[in-house]
């Protein structure tokens, strides 16, 4: 389906636009993570619990914070979810020789003790101990490590290493911009989060590839131009494909952070912003990095000449 025909648009000559705000965007994020001291991480990786009850009639929030505090139970947070009645409770992590449920049942019945006029209900209690929570922070890390070097390999294969060298920049990209949205906003993140960014990754490293393989067809037919105008030509040719990819995805994420729900509410704004970030990359970041090195190896090459030639 083409809707942009005989497109003409000038994407590399504003590469200095989008580099700039590539890299207020980058800054802005990791000034973000250092001052936090990193990324606000879910009990699925610092370890901890997780007690969702339903108080009826609906509690103040800060009621609720201060009985837990006079309880002496140490929380990380306390946010409603999904409603007022609903009362999120992040506590703390326990030591091992702590019991479980009976923690748990005293976050109930502290909240019960403290608001007698309420009916205090268990919905929900996950735990996360602290050597499981390091073993998921590390595999998490491994997952998305490896999967960027099986990447630079499958491209390196594919097409040249210069190719994969750019793809894996771009991600890095894609990944930072996410990140520091996320710091910035002070979301969480879990393991779902991990696996959109992971899922971010995929769909940005496959709206990079489909460019530069038409990169690679028009080197072939197209050799009097230069390498700038084929792969502006490249990314005209494949702009229909990627818009319409796009916003297809983009319109089903949004509609889940709209009305799907509070559990999935990060993971959908995760894609969302991913997917937008991995649109923008693949025309404005991956591209001219090819047209960097290709422009760093040429001049290489032409000074090892004169060398030769002296």
């Amino acid at each position: 389906m083409q809707f942009l025909t005989d497109k003409h648009i000038d994407f590399l000559g504003k590469k200095k636009i989008a580099a700039t705000i590539s890299m207020l965007l980058i800054l802005a994020g990791v000034v973000s993570l250092i001052v936090k001291h990193g990324p606000l991480l879910s009990i699925d990786f610092r370890g901890g619990s997780i007690v969702e009850l339903r108080i009826t009639p609906a509690p103040e929030v800060s009621k609720v914070r201060s009985a837990l505090a006079e309880g002496g139970i140490k929380v990380s947070q306390v946010t409603t979810f999904g409603g007022p009645q609903e009362v999120l409770i992040y506590v703390d992590k326990l030591d091992e020789s702590e019991a479980v449920t009976g923690e748990h049942q005293t976050v109930q019945g502290v909240v019960a003790k403290a608001l007698p006029d309420h009916q205090v209900e268990l919905r929900r209690e996950e735990t996360v101990g602290p050597k499981i929570g390091e073993e998921l922070r590390k595999g998490a890390t491994n997952a998305i490590f490896v999967s960027l070097i099986l990447i630079v390999l499958y491209i390196t294969f594919r097409f040249v290493f210069n190719f994969g060298l750019a793809a894996v920049l771009t991600l890095v990209h894609d990944v930072l911009i996410t990140l520091g949205l996320f710091s910035l906003m002070n979301k969480e993140i879990s393991l779902s989060i991990v696996a959109a960014f992971l899922t971010i990754i995929g769909y940005s490293l496959n709206d990079t590839i489909v460019v530069f393989d038409r990169i690679r067809e028009n080197m072939r037919l197209r050799r009097k131009e230069s390498y700038e105008d084929v792969v502006n030509r490249s990314i005209n040719e494949t702009l229909s494909r990627t818009i319409i990819t796009s916003l297809t995805t983009v319109f089903v994420a949004f509609i889940l952070y709209l009305i799907g729900g509070a559990v999935i509410h990060d993971f959908a704004f995760a894609l969302t912003v991913g997917i937008v970030v991995g649109t923008y990359s693949s025309i404005y970041v991956s591209s001219p990095l090819v047209i960097l090195w290709y422009k760093w190896r040429s001049s290489d090459r032409k000074r090892g000449k004169r060398g030769a030639l002296a």
